[in-house]
């Protein structure tokens, strides 16, 4: 009887499966489950792929910018910079000497005139310093006159733009060349009176250097439209 029952509920089996409304019935109940089941694993594949192309391109972004920056700070990149200058090794140490990024080249323009009113501020305390009657007290005005050029130079180049225009260039270029001619015009009237400057030690030496300074200035701002190139 027990194998009787056995058969008789495998032949239900087979009806069931054999029946065509049924079987339709099972796979459809299949296809609900399945199908939001894939949409979920699709919607999960997308998101783990955008979020791997946003890390990858921000990796690659921060890489690419920071390769970009590390060059122009280097002893090479600099040097390059300076090959516009006359007087590379005092261009190399003003540029040296900054930690900015010398990627911009309002910041290469900044830190060369800086440097050059630095030079003449000093050179100013020891023409000061060391003038007790003679002629050296003489070129204070003309060197009073350089620094003020100069401080009207840095105004404009630190105005908060990203880069000078056209008539901010002739500008600075006018005030720079105008420190120059400050500068030479102290000599030149030391010169008038017999001062010679071999004979003043360190007010020479400051007078040298703070003309390369300018000087290397003025080429740079003639220069700043193709200085990174």
């Amino acid at each position: 009887m027990d194998s009787l029952k056995i058969f008789k509920g495998y032949d239900k089996v087979e009806e069931n499966l054999e029946d065509p409304q049924k079987q339709q019935n099972y796979n459809n109940n299949r296809n609900k489950i399945s199908k939001p089941l894939i949409a979920t694993i699709s919607i999960i594949i997308t998101i783990l792929f955008l979020t791997l192309t946003l890390s990858f391109t921000l990796f690659f972004h921060h890489n690419t910018n920071t390769e970009s920056q590390k060059p122009f700070n280097s002893p090479n990149s600099i040097r390059s910079i300076c090959n516009i200058t006359r007087f590379r090794n005092s261009c190399f140490t003003a540029l040296s000497s900054s930690s900015q990024n010398l990627t911009n080249p309002k910041t290469i323009l900044k830190i060369s005139i800086l440097a050059s009113i630095n030079q003449l501020t000093e050179l100013a305390s020891s023409l000061k310093a060391n003038s007790k009657g003679n002629a050296l007290g003489d070129c204070n005005e003309q060197i009073g006159d350089a620094v003020s050029r100069l401080n009207d130079s840095m105004s404009v180049v630190t105005n908060g733009a990203v880069t000078l225009t056209d008539g901010e260039v002739n500008d600075i270029q006018t005030w720079v060349s105008a420190a120059l001619t400050d500068q030479q015009t102290c000599v030149d009237g030391l010169e008038e009176v017999g001062v010679s400057l071999e004979s003043a030690g360190k007010v020479k030496n400051l007078m040298e250097k703070s003309n390369e300074y300018v000087s290397n200035s003025l080429a740079i701002v003639a220069n700043i439209r193709h200085l990174l190139h």
